[in-house]
């Protein structure tokens, strides 16, 4: 029981967070409870869900060293540009005082990861070398989403 109301105050208290995060502080808004805990589209708990996702994942398969010359795909791609844009996104909005722009940074890379995630084989992947290298994105994906909602002051569960 102490381990759902946990859960329940960490996707609640995410969803109201990042339902007023999300927002440039200079434009107004109209908070609508429903909307800030819902499972899709731009909110906390879909970015909280992508994270326990993720970790489920990394529970099933093991990171090893994989090859220099894989083909990767264009979803791993599009990922991987995301990440590299990271530091970027955090100086941009420090620079202009506005959480707003790690909010909805991290929108586009859930998007993006899901997308990827529907369509792309990872852990029935036959080639092990490939299952590697796409958990291994799938681990950056989380670790910026961690240390991102963590400068927002929200949480991420392991489960969901």
């Amino acid at each position: 029981d102490a381990e759902v109301d946990d859960l329940c105050k960490m996707i609640g208290l995410g969803g109201l967070k990042y339902y007023l995060l999300k927002v440039d502080p200079k434009k107004r808004m109209m908070f609508n409870p429903e909307e800030s805990i819902e499972l899709n589209g731009n909110t906390g708990p879909f970015i909280q869900y992508a994270y326990a996702r993720i970790q489920s994942l990394l529970r099933k398969g093991s990171i090893e060293k994989h090859g220099e010359n894989l083909d990767i795909l264009e979803e791993e791609r599009e990922i991987i540009k995301l990440l590299m844009d990271a530091p970027k996104v955090l100086e941009e909005a420090s620079k202009n005082l506005a959480p707003s722009v790690i909010a909805n940074y991290l929108y586009e890379l859930v998007k993006t990861y899901n997308h990827f995630y529907q369509n792309v084989k990872i852990l029935n992947e036959e080639n092990a070398e490939l299952i590697s290298m796409r958990l291994k994105i799938s681990d950056n994906v989380a670790k910026v989403i961690r240390n991102y909602f963590k400068l927002l002051g929200i949480r991420v569960p392991a489960k969901m």
